[in-house]
């Protein structure tokens, strides 16, 4: 879990760095459950994406002068092949009742985020996580 969803991450970035020209972005992919620790049996996977969230706050400070922004997407519950296959479809329609938009995510919502954070219209947003989950609500 730690290979996957966080030195992936880093290693990734640390390759990319010397070839990224100033005006450049990173747009890390973090979740929600990395601000809330997740559900019961996500401990690695919510703490991978918690660091996540924390290396693109600080890669920001460390790249703001060579004008390079790094932003970071906390995904909600989105309607993908991953939920389709391994998450039971009561804990989806939960998740979605607990959202005041009453529905799951898709997947093009996100990358729309991603493209925008990703160009120049997103000039001065860096060094943020940015919620994406219809405002789920879960104590």
């Amino acid at each position: 879990m730690i290979d996957l969803n966080l030195k992936s991450v880093w290693r990734l970035t640390k390759a990319a760095l010397p070839f990224m020209p100033g005006g450049a972005s990173i747009v890390n992919i973090a979740s929600r459950a990395g601000r809330d620790g997740g559900g019961a049996g996500s401990l690695a996977y919510a703490t991978c994406k918690g660091a996540v969230m924390t290396f693109t706050r600080a890669l920001a400070k460390e790249l703001g002068a060579r004008k390079i922004r790094v932003n970071g997407v906390c995904p909600g519950m989105i309607d993908t092949d991953f939920h389709n296959n391994f998450t039971k479809p009561e804990v989806r329609q939960k998740v979605a009742a607990a959202t005041p938009l009453g529905r799951e995510g898709e997947a093009r919502e996100v990358a729309d985020l991603v493209a925008f954070l990703a160009s120049n219209r997103a000039s001065f947003v860096n060094g943020t996580n940015i919620d994406i989950n219809g405002a789920t609500i879960f104590s």
